[in-house]
């Protein structure tokens, strides 16, 4: 059987539009990449800045805070220098940026937090931006649900305490006593950074603690699935996917144990 042929004016036409549409998405990628891999310039402009990056779900302060965060979680450095001037234009300050180094230094380790901090500091030098005011931040702490606090680590250390008693000691009185603590970011912020983390360096186990532990403070269904979908164009499509299944189920979780005042150990 003979499949009919569609008008070559039918063809051209969409072409032609598709091409157009093109051109009239404004260029983030650079020439470098044109030139040399079209089809990432393409998806670049047209789908990750022109499309993804312009989501109401997840407004551009936030998914900055993100992609520096999978970056750095990830050893990205070469991205980091235009990343780090996006998220300044998007809203976010210097030391909040100072916070989520520190911060990294903890879930993704000290080498990537270190990789960071000179990037950092150039583009601050470079934008002429003061950080004498970053070290007054370290003395600065927030308060906490000292109850909710004093059951997870109660849990924690009956936990692994027997097992790895320094490892409970550094995330009952460091981790959680000072870091999660510090001025420089809002619990919110925090979490959305560590989600981040988790979710781009594929560590599923601690992620559904720290999903409850975003909606305690403040990040709503919608901005995690949204972070976890930004995240499907910095750290993979196979992560994302991995990670919506867990974000399903710590959802679902939620709705079903709520009121019951349940404390999962996680780190």
């Amino acid at each position: 059987m003979k499949l009919p042929v569609a008008p070559m004016s039918l063809l051209s036409g969409g072409a032609s539009a598709e091409a157009q549409e093109r051109r009239q998405v404004p260029r983030v990628a650079p020439d470098i990449v044109h030139q040399t891999t079209p089809g990432l310039g393409d998806y670049t402009d047209r789908i990750l800045f022109a499309d993804n990056w312009e989501r109401s779900e997840l407004v551009k302060r936030d998914r900055s805070l993100v992609t520096i965060t999978a970056l750095i979680a990830t050893g990205q450095t070469t991205q980091l220098t235009g990343h780090l001037n996006r998220a300044l234009d998007n809203g976010m300050t210097a030391g909040q940026i100072a916070g989520i180094i520190t911060h990294q230094a903890f879930y993704a380790g000290w080498p990537r937090a270190n990789s960071a901090v000179g990037v950092a500091r150039e583009v601050f030098d470079k934008r002429s931006i003061s950080t004498d005011q970053l070290a007054g931040l370290i003395d600065q702490k927030i308060d906490l649900d000292e109850d909710a606090e004093a059951a997870r680590a109660a849990a924690l250390e009956a936990d692994i305490g027997s097992i790895a008693p320094a490892l409970a000691a550094y995330t009952n009185d460091v981790l959680f006593g000072e870091v999660w603590r510090g001025a420089e970011l809002s619990p919110r912020d925090r979490s959305l950074t560590t989600i981040t983390t988790l979710v781009a360096n594929g560590d599923a186990d601690q992620l559904r603690f720290h999903i409850d532990r975003g909606l305690e403070n403040g990040l709503s269904p919608t901005e995690i699935s949204e972070t976890i979908t930004h995240l499907a164009f910095y750290a993979g499509w196979p992560r994302a996917m991995t990670a919506v299944a867990v974000a399903k189920a710590a959802f679902a979780a939620r709705r079903a144990d709520s009121g019951t005042g349940s404390v999962k150990v996680r780190l």
